[in-house]
């Protein structure tokens, strides 16, 4: 699958939202699972969401000057913090609907142990989940979070 991505010279549209966006590989089944999953549990609708593989995820990793091709780490932005693998699962729990804040201490666990957990589950992920030959098309109610 190639994917057509802008050059790091291109002039890009900076992305600015005043919602927190959750970057996720499009074509990821767990990773779709996980925005269906947040999308439930988001009544107040803070989160906004873009697959990496979108114009609009290339524009956020240029921005924060991350490979392009590299679909392998979920993202949280807010603002112009950009947090990566367990840290933005942590935060994202944070703002969940219900007993989903209770995970967040777990941020107090040092960042490189987390991690190896994430990167072990983000590694096997196709293997374990499948994946899709193109990025998730929302429906209508969820056309709406997506940038």
């Amino acid at each position: 699958m190639i994917w057509m991505v802008p050059e790091r010279g291109d002039i890009m549209p900076e992305i600015h939202t005043e919602h927190p966006v959750l970057l996720f590989d499009g074509v990821c089944n767990l990773c779709n699972s996980m925005v269906t999953f947040v999308i439930k549990r988001d009544q107040n609708a803070t989160f906004k969401f873009a697959s990496l593989q979108s114009e609009v995820g290339q524009t956020i990793l240029m921005e924060h000057s991350l490979p392009l091709d590299q679909f392998d780490s979920f993202y949280y932005v807010e603002g112009k913090k950009l947090y990566t693998k367990s840290t933005a699962a942590l935060k994202v729990a944070k703002k969940l609907d219900g007993a989903w804040k209770l995970f967040y201490p777990l941020i107090i666990i040092p960042k490189p142990l987390r991690d190896i957990v994430y990167s072990f589950v983000a590694k096997n992920r196709y293997r374990w989940f499948g994946k899709k030959d193109q990025c998730m098309l929302p429906n209508l109610e969820m056309k709406k979070r997506f940038l």
